[in-house]
């Protein structure tokens, strides 16, 4: 998945540079795997390409004796890139970072609206279970702000997102009233209910990647407190409602600089590590709770 996401940086650069199909740098991180390039998604203000669409390969594929796709290998593939400090690209990407900085939503983006047009296209192509949409930094933003659109509309895709945001202003901002969200919780609790449960339903599980060194993404590993963590849990017991819940995996190393914490090369090196840690943070927790309060789709 890193490799697609790589692939969709090198698109746009091979883009700015003006490279030809014969000395093009981006298909050499798809291709290897059996892919290929079914659609790039363009931003309408600047040109540039921020995602891509790449399906299984079979002619490819058999052309190198793999007979069948292997196991778990996604039909399709939604990848995002990150913020790309060049010239071309730089005003728009700045803009989406300030955007989700300052209110953590990218959904007034037209690469947001974009992407979910496309992950909905390829969903009713091959079907939910048969894609995956993937972004790094800025990218996991989108990607997973798409997946959670999705999940509101009862439809589950796998999601990979590296080194994914998790700093703004607007949680800074939840986090003041969280105390005061707990007493009024606390007494709301002990009160009737007379809301409707929605036993089974279904949760999304994305799967995080995460550097301790980057501060970007290091608030993802900030656990709930163990009390609200247990209260969390008697509290889906009694009401049928599942714990929010996400696959956090941390690249723990001695101290890093941010450019080496935060960069997507370290997804693939050789010697990668990953530590499953934490499924249940209090970021998390934030993001993702209102999914599994919703009504029952139809």
């Amino acid at each position: 998945m890193a490799c697609f996401i790589q692939g969709v940086y090198l698109l746009e650069l091979d883009r700015q540079e003006n490279r030809t199909n014969q000395t093009a740098l981006a298909p050499n991180w798809w291709i290897p795997f059996k892919y290929k390039l079914a659609e790039s998604l363009i931003d309408e203000r600047d040109g540039s390409i921020f995602g891509a669409i790449f399906e299984w390969d079979r002619s490819a594929a058999l052309t190198d004796f793999v007979l069948v796709r292997p196991s778990g290998a996604p039909k399709a593939v939604l990848a995002f890139r990150g913020t790309l400090l060049k010239s071309p690209t730089i005003r728009r990407d700045i803009q989406d970072d300030l955007r989700f900085l300052a209110w953590e939503s990218l959904k007034e983006s037209v690469r947001f609206s974009t992407g979910l047009k496309a992950v909905r296209s390829i969903s009713d192509k091959y079907g939910s279970s048969k894609i995956c949409i993937a972004g790094h930094s800025l990218g996991a933003g989108f990607a997973v702000q798409v997946g959670r659109a999705l999940a509101e509309d009862g439809i589950y895709v796998e999601a990979h997102l590296f080194n994914p945001p998790s700093v703004s202003v607007h949680s800074n901002l939840k986090s003041l009233g969280e105390k005061a969200g707990d007493i009024w919780k606390r007494f709301k609790d002990k009160l009737p209910s007379t809301a409707a449960t929605t036993p089974g339903l279904q949760q999304w599980v994305p799967h995080l990647y995460v550097n301790n060194s980057d501060y970007i993404c290091y608030n993802y590993t900030n656990a709930d407190g163990a009390e609200k963590l247990k209260a969390d849990k008697e509290n889906a017991k009694s009401t049928n409602t599942p714990c929010v819940a996400a696959k956090l995996y941390v690249l723990s190393k001695a101290k890093q600089k941010f450019i080496e914490a935060h960069g997507l090369k370290q997804w693939w090196s050789d010697d990668l590590e990953l530590q499953m840690a934490i499924n249940n943070s209090k970021l998390i927790s934030l993001q993702l709770k209102s999914l599994y309060n919703l009504p029952p789709t139809e």
